[in-house]
Order: C-alpha cells, then sequence, then structure tokens
C-alpha cells in the first residue's frame, strides 16, 4: 500500500497545485501568466519525483504506468492500483478547488482551442517526448534520482510552454478526468485519455528501436 498511496498524494499534489495555478490565475486577473503555470506543472513533478520516486516511482500519471507496463518495467497486477490511487488524488485535488474556487467553471479542465485533431496530436506528440524521456532517465519503473527529477521536471515544462495554448498540454488523464468530471467539462475529455496512451506506448515502442 505504500506505492499507492504514494501516488494518490503525488498526484495530488500535482492535480491541486497545477490546475491551481490555473484557476488562481483566473481568478487574480493574470497573477501568475502561462510560464507560471508551466512552471508550476514542471516543479511540481520534479518535486514529486524527489519525494516518492523511491516508494512508488512517481508515475502519477496513468500514461507513464501503462508506459512502464508496456516496456514490461511494472507487474500488470500494479497497472490497475496505480490508476485507481492517481485518479482517486487527483479527484480529491479538484473537489478542494471547487470547494475554494466556487464560482470557477473549469477548475483548470483541459479543452482543445482549435480543431479536436490539432488538440489531440498535440497530446500524442507531447506524451511520446515526456514519456521518451521518462524510459531513458529511469530505473525500471522508478523515476528516481537526481538527472530524472530535472529531465522529467523540465519536460513537462517544456510542453506546457508551447503546446498549453493548443490542447492544455495535459499528458495525462488523471490530470484531465479530474477537473472535467467535478466541474462537468466532458465534451472532449476522450482526447486526453486516448492520446496521452497512444503517444505513451509509441514512445516505449521506439524506445526500443534505439536502445
Amino acid at each position: 500500500m505504500k506505492k499507492y498511496t504514494s501516488e494518490f498524494i503525488g498526484t495530488f499534489c500535482l492535480v491541486f497545485s497545477g490546475t491551481g495555478a490555473i484557476v488562481i490565475n483566473d481568478a487574480s486577473g493574470g497573477a501568475i501568466t502561462h510560464v507560471g503555470i508551466a512552471l508550476t506543472f514542471g516543479l511540481i513533478v520534479t518535486a514529486m519525483i524527489y519525494a516518492i520516486g523511491d516508494i512508488s516511482g512517481a508515475h502519477i500519471n496513468p500514461a507513464v504506468t501503462i508506459g512502464f507496463w508496456a516496456a514490461r518495467r511494472l507487474s500488470g497486477r500494479d497497472v490497475m492500483p496505480y490508476i485507481m490511487s492517481q485518479c482517486a488524488g487527483a479527484l480529491l485535488a479538484s473537489v478542494f478547488l471547487r470547494v475554494l474556487f466556487v464560482e470557477h467553471q473549469t477548475l483548470g479542465a483541459t479543452m482543445p482551442s482549435g480543431a479536436t485533431f490539432q488538440s489531440f496530436f498535440m497530446e500524442f506528440v507531447l506524451t511520446f517526448m515526456l514519456m521518451f524521456v521518462i524510459l531513458n532517465v529511469s530505473a525500471d519503473a522508478k523515476e528516481t534520482g537526481i538527472m530524472a527529477g530535472i529531465a522529467v521536471g523540465s519536460t513537462v515544462a517544456l510542453g506546457a510552454l508551447f503546446g498549453g495554448p493548443i490542447s492544455g498540454a495535459s499528458m495525462n488523464p488523471a490530470r484531465s478526468i479530474a477537473p472535467a468530471l467535478v466541474s462537468g467539462n466532458l465534451e472532449t475529455l476522450w482526447i486526453y485519455l486516448i492520446a496521452p496512451v497512444l503517444g505513451s506506448y509509441t514512445a516505449v515502442l521506439i524506445f526500443r528501436l534505439v536502445r
């Protein structure tokens, strides 16, 4: 249970901080800025890798968990408990944000700013990049060590910096499910469930070719 509890806490912190930055940016008239939001996501991922990487691997992302399983670094019996823990932590974070910001309409939910296919492809590529980096800097199914935290956190921040205005740069089904469910913005949720998983799995295939 230590692993699952760590994933719950890690994903809670990710969603509370990351989507919280979006909500507070809206509530404060843009005080945090887009760059600040991207850095918030990157920094919280880095912090969680250092905090729980040696316990659960600090996946805090169902697409990453599925990627580790596809790469044969994670047992199949751990996949669903990991994903359930991640989604539960994310949901609790969005519920807390709903209590704090009752009138906010989206709670940081990821939604396309343009065409659906554009956001789908963006999420696919961003998650591919993220998973490819993770596979190269992690050991087994764990993101641990000095370089893993910096590399993975920087990749998340990078994706959010340039992909955020298009798709929201989720790269994480749990991060998208929670605010969508709590705020009721479900129309395009499927993009953020399918594209990251496909991107993660493709990264595993390319990683095997490269290695």
